[in-house]
């Protein structure tokens, strides 16, 4: 696939870079991101739906030498927007990361038309 047919990343919140990241682990996901834009649709290990924020929800994980990392994406049909990054400190998500979550898919939305 060519870069002018790879979908563009937007970027609602968050940001991964080394610190906190580790070196290997901000590659594999800038590589996993890759996978994306090139249309790949992931699966687990690597990624899981969360319906629980929306459609076309979902988190990229990531294991690291500081712990677990999370990528929420969304997959629109012109871009994979990347709703947040998180480190994972229990087994369940956050209350608070699908609630912001959920509102930054709704500010885009309105903003965008989508």
């Amino acid at each position: 696939m060519t870069t002018e047919s790879r979908k563009p990343i937007g970027w609602l919140h968050g940001e991964i870079k080394t610190p906190p990241f580790s070196g290997d682990a901000r590659i594999e996901a800038g590589c996993l991101l890759g996978r994306l834009q090139e249309g790949e649709a992931l699966s687990m290990p690597h990624a899981r739906p969360m319906v629980a924020i929306g459609p076309r929800c979902y988190e990229l994980r990531l294991k690291d030498v500081s712990g677990e990392w999370r990528i929420i994406y969304r997959v629109d049909p012109d871009a994979i927007l990347v709703v947040d990054v998180f480190q994972k400190k229990t087994r369940e998500t956050p209350l608070s990361v699908i609630g912001n979550c959920r509102k930054r898919l709704r500010e885009y939305d309105a903003v965008s038309g989508s």
